[in-house]
């Protein structure tokens, strides 16, 4: 059967949040009674996932690498995430600097295709 858009409609049932709880358990109600909390409300790597091979079976395949390198970011803390972003920003940063920074994503997080992605502005930064 071919994926198709969204998750949520199509494939609820193969839907979890961050801390395990079924997607189908997600209401205002649950919130609300607290048997849900922030955290469930947060996007999976799995999701993404699915969503990046959608992509890929529409032709997308930017999308779909973009989804993924989303997906190795789930879990990178925030504060992290807006520091990397900072350290891209025209003349913020140095090939050396973000060639470490890739090196951690990498080795902290497994995020090959994020840490390729800062390898190549780095490159770019070397070049310039």
């Amino acid at each position: 059967m071919r994926a198709r858009y969204p998750l949520f409609e199509t494939h609820a049932d193969q839907l979890k949040t961050p801390t395990g709880v079924p997607f189908e358990e997600i209401t205002v109600e649950a919130l609300l009674a607290d048997k849900i909390g922030m955290q469930d409300l947060r996007v999976t790597r799995q999701a993404l996932e699915m969503q990046a091979t959608i992509a890929d079976r529409a032709g997308r395949p930017q999308l779909a690498d973009n989804l993924r390198r989303a997906a190795e970011l789930v879990d990178v803390p925030e504060a992290e995430i807006l520091a990397i972003y900072d350290l891209l920003r025209p003349g913020r940063s140095d090939s050396a600097r973000l060639r470490q920074v890739a090196l951690d994503l990498e080795t902290r997080y497994g995020a090959t295709r994020c840490a390729r992605l800062i390898r190549d502005a780095a490159d770019a930064y070397a070049e310039g």
